[in-house]
């Protein structure tokens, strides 16, 4: 009887822990469509502010910008990285740290030091942790994100790099969503946009007051921003589809694990109603003897 008990109590026990699995599958299926929609929204103006840029660098043969121009000075690099404020989200944390930690490592052989932006309580503690060098850091953010809050990150991140001539470069270590399965943490160089540097010359009709380069060092601003935003909401999205999928997989096994211990307690209790039978007739037998 002790033993069917016990087995009792733990199918009660994994009955709670998958209505709490099943649950916690429900809201991040919620929240992954709501950050989907977001994500979405934002790509038009993050596309139309680049191909602004690219049209300001591509019409003048000699442009030059300090956000273009490579740095040849090997001082530091600012590392965006964009982590969860939670686990139970599968290797989703784990990825994005084990990425950046690869690419410290890559900037410490080119001896370069790394400055880290953290977003997310997991990176916050990650490097806390570590005692790594901090720019600022940001927690519980990424599900209430508003290009306000990114304007004030890319703000913090461009100071260091206009007041430093020793960063060579920002970079974002963050989570793309590439399907509900799949989900690839990346990291991006930012600044400088070496890429609009070779940019092809070309004419154009629209005329810059008061200068090309002027409109371009206000657009930097409003492009990282919108990188900024576009990143910690598609991480967001990456980290409840993570979560789904984990929280999936833990209530069916949830489910596996209560069949064979109803199984179990099936076995049991039959073998304990044979007993029973068996004394019973090994006590009329002994009467009638």
């Amino acid at each position: 009887m002790a033993n069917l008990k016990d087995i009792k109590r733990r199918i009660r026990s994994v009955e709670s822990t998958m209505q709490i699995t099943k649950a916690m599958e429900l809201v991040a299926s919620s929240k992954l469509r709501r950050a989907r929609e977001r994500a979405e929204a934002s790509q038009p103006f993050f596309e139309q502010t680049y191909k602004l840029m690219s049209e300001i660098a591509a019409e003048d043969p000699y442009f030059d910008s300090q956000f273009v121009r490579p740095r040849t000075e090997k001082g530091s690099a600012i590392l965006i990285v964009i982590a969860g404020d939670r686990g139970l989200a599968g290797g989703f944390n784990a990825n994005v740290l084990r990425l950046t930690q690869q690419r410290i490592g890559e900037l410490k052989e080119q001896g370069c030091e790394a400055v880290v932006l953290p977003i997310g309580q997991k990176a916050v503690d990650h490097f806390a942790a570590r005692g790594a060098k901090v720019l600022g850091s940001y927690d519980h953010i990424a599900e209430h994100m508003s290009i306000y809050l990114a304007m004030d990150m890319a703000e913090l991140v461009l100071s260091a790099y206009r007041r430093h001539s020793s960063v060579q470069s920002v970079e974002i270590v963050f989570t793309n969503y590439v399907s509900p399965l799949v989900q690839e943490a990346q990291c991006m160089q930012v600044i400088p946009l070496t890429q609009l540097a070779g940019s092809h010359p070309r004419r154009c009709a629209v005329e810059y007051e008061p200068s090309p380069e002027a409109v371009f060092e206000k657009l930097v601003p409003q492009y990282v921003s919108g990188l900024l935003y576009g990143a910690v909401v598609e991480s967001f999205a990456s980290e409840q589809a993570a979560r789904r999928t984990a929280m999936e997989n833990a209530t069916d096994n949830a489910t596996e694990m209560i069949d064979q211990l109803s199984l179990q307690y099936n076995r049991a209790r039959q073998g304990a109603i044979t007993q029973e039978l068996t004394e019973i007739v090994g006590g009329a037998n002994a009467l009638e003897g």
